[in-house]
This record gives structure tokens, C-alpha cells and sequence, in this order.
């Protein structure tokens, strides 16, 4: 089950590694975009997945969240690129879907849940797009175990704020 959820991460991610990349104090900060996330506890472990910006990972829950981004002026409708975040994602049933403002910005929020390699999984996903980037959350649970962690992917949301990159 957790290799699932790790590998959960890399199929909703889009973005690929890149030099020059730095997490510090919230910061994220890579060549062209920087913002800052809030905090989450400290049972949350941040990984290192090939194709996105940071990912953390509950060993003893199996819990997931990524944040990503991709600035090349995506022009796509919000619900088109949470569809992105779908793919690889089987028997997806739509939970709730709903607008909502994160730094100041339109954000879609949907609550799916789905399979992945035939195991259930639940997802939140939070798109918006700001100053010509696009902006991705990603939180997978276990199914059952959506509510123990959802509060650490709000604050994480909550959080955000686009900065200027050097």
C-alpha cells in the first residue's frame, strides 16, 4: 500500500527536476517560480520524487501530498488540468467539487476517490493559476483514513503564496 501512494505522487506530478532548486523555510524556489507553503507536523517526511516539487509521506499512514508547478502560460480551463492530475487513476468517483480562493486566486478543489493498481485511494486536489503559472496540491489516503491528515493539506494550502522568483 505505500508504494502505491508513493507511486500515486509520481503519476499526478508534471514537472520535471531541475538545477538550482531549493527548499528552505517554506520556500520553494526553482529557476522561474518561488512560493512558499505553510507548515505542516513533523510526522509528515519529505521525499524526493523525480517530476514534481515537493512531496511528503506519512510512513505509518500511508498518507500523501505533493505540491507542484509549471510555468509555460497554460491557458487551460481549471477542471481540464485537474483532470490531468487523474490520469493513471482508475473508477474515479467525483466527491465534491468546488471553488475556492487560495492566494488571492480562483482555485478548483475536488475530492475524488479512485483506484490505483486496483487499490483504493481517496484524493484531494486544490488547482489554481497565478502570474502565468499553473499550481497543483495533491493529498491521497488511504480509503477510510481521508479525514486523519486533510487538515495537514489545508494548512499546507492555506499556506501558499506565490513569490517573486529571482
Amino acid at each position: 500500500m505505500h508504494h502505491v501512494l508513493a507511486w500515486a505522487l509520481l503519476l499526478v506530478s508534471a514537472v520535471g527536476c531541475h538545477r538550482g532548486v531549493r527548499f528552505e523555510n517554506h520556500v520553494f524556489t526553482k529557476p522561474g517560480v518561488s512560493y512558499r507553503v505553510g507548515e505542516l507536523p513533523p510526522v509528515w517526511e519529505r521525499v524526493k520524487l523525480s517530476e514534481n516539487d515537493l512531496a511528503w509521506y506519512t510512513e505509518d499512514t500511508g498518507h500523501a501530498l505533493q505540491v507542484n508547478s509549471t510555468c509555460q502560460g497554460e491557458d487551460a480551463p481549471l477542471d481540464v488540468l485537474t483532470r490531468h492530475l487523474l490520469m493513471g487513476f482508475t473508477e474515479r468517483q467525483a466527491v465534491a467539487e468546488e471553488k475556492v480562493v487560495v492566494d488571492e486566486r480562483e482555485a478548483l478543489r475536488s475530492h475524488y476517490q479512485a483506484k490505483l493498481d486496483g487499490v483504493p485511494v481517496e484524493l484531494l486536489l486544490v488547482v489554481l493559476k497565478k502570474d502565468q503559472c499553473v499550481y497543483d496540491f495533491t493529498y491521497v489516503a488511504p480509503l477510510g483514513r481521508f479525514q486523519e491528515r486533510v487538515g495537514d493539506f489545508e494548512s499546507l494550502v492555506h499556506g501558499f503564496r506565490a513569490e517573486r522568483a529571482s
